[in-house]
């Protein structure tokens, strides 16, 4: 199938980079979120606890970095409609987040694909977000999927 919506101009929007947002992480922070996703795992709300794993004190759990925001993405398509599903994400955790990091979000226009699908032609938007803590290390990477039909 010749691409109708995937165009080489529309192609020239990958690599659009939203503007780097930081955050202050709070170790309340760190126990509220714990506490919403129901783990009791002591890594994330005990730092006497914490302090006697290999990590050496409190850290957040691998997901934190989805209560931080990011930017939005305004992927320009040729589209009827704008519908769109989850088509899911993948996460690569490199460096724990811990209480007092400073975190800079970042997200990217990665790659845009087109397929058929019944209903006309589908788009999958891959979006990378990256969250790098105050030392430069990079945290979490995630590569999230939305399809737009």
């Amino acid at each position: 199938m010749a691409n109708q919506v995937v165009t080489e101009e529309v192609r020239k929007q990958i690599g659009f980079k939203t503007e780097p947002v930081t955050y202050e992480v709070e170790r309340g922070a760190i126990r509220r979120f714990a506490e919403a996703i129901e783990d009791p795992n002591p890594l994330f709300n005990d730092e006497r606890a914490a302090r006697g794993t290999r990590f050496g004190s409190m850290i957040a759990p691998p997901t934190f970095c989805r209560s931080m925001g990011r930017g939005y993405i305004d992927v320009k398509l040729n589209l009827p409609e704008f519908r769109v599903l989850d088509g899911g994400s993948d996460w690569e955790y490199r460096e724990p987040i811990r209480p007092g990091d400073r975190i800079t979000v970042v997200s990217r226009l990665a790659d845009l694909r087109e397929a058929a699908g019944k209903l006309g032609p589908m788009v999958f938007v891959t979006i990378e977000t990256t969250c790098t803590n105050q030392f430069g290390d990079v945290c979490v990477v995630q590569r999230s999927t939305l399809i737009r039909y």
